[in-house]
């Protein structure tokens, strides 16, 4: 029969079948079972061509260990994951790369996030954004990269301050200058972060805002007065707050007080146990409730990485240590995160008291609505399928499986 077939009848007949298993994918419906992050009921959730159609109440989970179910966690603020850095200046960051370092944190549940790029040249940042933006588009990244986070080079050059970024890439607010970098990017930059005491800063605030770019306050020294004409014109939140900051400031007129007293200003904390003690966490949640508090990681590539000292590419040495803090010896201070967000999940609950569902609106609802992401975030129909199932070992987050747009891109052994 087969041999019938003109040549041109099999290409009609391969093309009909491709285009049937891609409509079937597309189309097929998947049922989810597992217990529900925040009524801690047993659901059902109904998918079809990558949104959740329908949620409903069930009797019991079918499998015989129940997981909860929950919207993946969306990360503000990733240096990098697994070996693969966003923002280094020696020529390695590629397409595979940003797929690499995309998979690696599908397996913790991150199913959004945003590529952080830091301080440095105006000519890398504007290569890693070009291949960023290329990113945004790869079909096999599902739309979990849809913009970026510019962490610099308008910040505080101080040290302490300025953390480890370095110091010769350290400049003033420039309008001219960013939109090198925005237009690199695609005009997909979501976020900057800046020292608002800065000269030119509040101007720069002011036009960003215009544009649609969140600001967030961070590696700065402004006064109080400082950061609430930043807020006025517009920034949405602080950056790491705790951190980015002198190891020794007064303990009146610093940073954190004005930040932690403005209801307007959302904060980011990463909870990943060196960056911030339990006190100071409970602090931060407690100012600024759950509804403002916004989990980050700060990972970096070193997260994938033994125990060590290693050279940055403009030549700082970094120290990961066994326990998994990374360190820049020459400042005393911190070099990110090596926990993805799965742990700040968890710390926060330990140290806090905070519920399931609170901690998962800090890590996941409250970054999409400060991009006004309305599409994720949340369990609800007409929302992307982009879910997470997870078991909870005492406070650890044991991800089981990761749905992205309705596919399964992460199942555990």
């Amino acid at each position: 029969m087969l041999s019938k077939i003109s040549s041109r009848g099999f290409t009609r007949l391969a093309a009909a079948l491709v285009f049937f298993f891609i409509f079937y994918e597309m189309n097929a419906q998947q049922v989810i079972e597992g217990i529900h992050y925040y009524t801690g009921q047993p659901v059902q959730l109904k998918i079809n061509n990558g949104i959740i159609e329908e949620i409903t109440n069930i009797d019991k989970v079918t499998s015989e260990n129940p997981v909860y179910v929950a919207p993946g966690f969306f990360d503000n603020q990733i240096n990098g994951f697994a070996g693969v850095s966003f923002g280094f200046g020696d020529n390695d960051l590629t397409t595979e790369g940003i797929e690499k370092a995309t998979s690696e944190l599908w397996k913790k549940g991150v199913t959004t996030y945003l590529p952080t790029i830091t301080t440095n040249s105006t000519e890398v940042l504007v290569r890693n954004f070009k291949l960023l933006a290329n990113a945004i588009e790869d079909k096999n990244l599902r739309g979990s990269i849809p913009g970026f986070h510019l962490e610099g080079p308008y910040i505080n050059p101080e040290d302490g301050y300025r953390g480890a970024h370095p110091k010769q890439f350290v400049k003033l607010p420039d309008w001219n200058d960013f939109m090198k970098i925005y237009e690199a990017s695609g005009k997909n930059i979501m976020i900057i972060t800046v020292a608002p005491e800065m000269e030119g800063a509040l101007d720069f605030i002011s036009q960003c805002t215009k544009n649609g770019i969140v600001v967030a306050l961070g590696h700065h020294n402004a006064d109080a007065a400082t950061v609430s004409a930043a807020i006025d014109r517009g920034a949405k939140l602080a950056t790491h707050l705790g951190n980015g900051a002198a190891n020794t400031i007064n303990r009146h007129r610093n940073p954190f007080w004005s930040q932690l007293a403005d209801d307007r200003l959302y904060a980011s904390i990463i909870c990943d146990g060196f960056h911030l003690l339990p006190e100071e966490i409970k602090v931060f949640h407690k100012a600024k409730g759950t509804d403002k508090t916004i989990i980050i990681s700060d990972v970096t590539h070193y997260a994938a990485l033994e125990p060590g000292q290693y050279k940055t590419a403009t030549g700082e040495t970094i120290e990961l240590t066994e326990d998994g803090m990374l360190r820049y010896p020459a400042q005393n201070v911190l070099y990110g995160s090596a926990a993805p967000i799965t742990k700040g999940i968890g710390h926060i609950m330990e140290v806090t008291g905070c519920t399931l569902a609170e901690a998962v609106q800090m890590g996941s609802t409250n970054p999409a609505r400060l991009y006004n992401l309305t599409d994720r975030g949340v369990l609800e129909p007409g929302k992307r399928a982009d879910i997470i199932l997870f078991t909870l070992d005492g406070f650890t987050v044991n991800i089981k499986e990761t749905w992205v747009k309705g596919k399964m891109v992460y199942k555990s052994k």
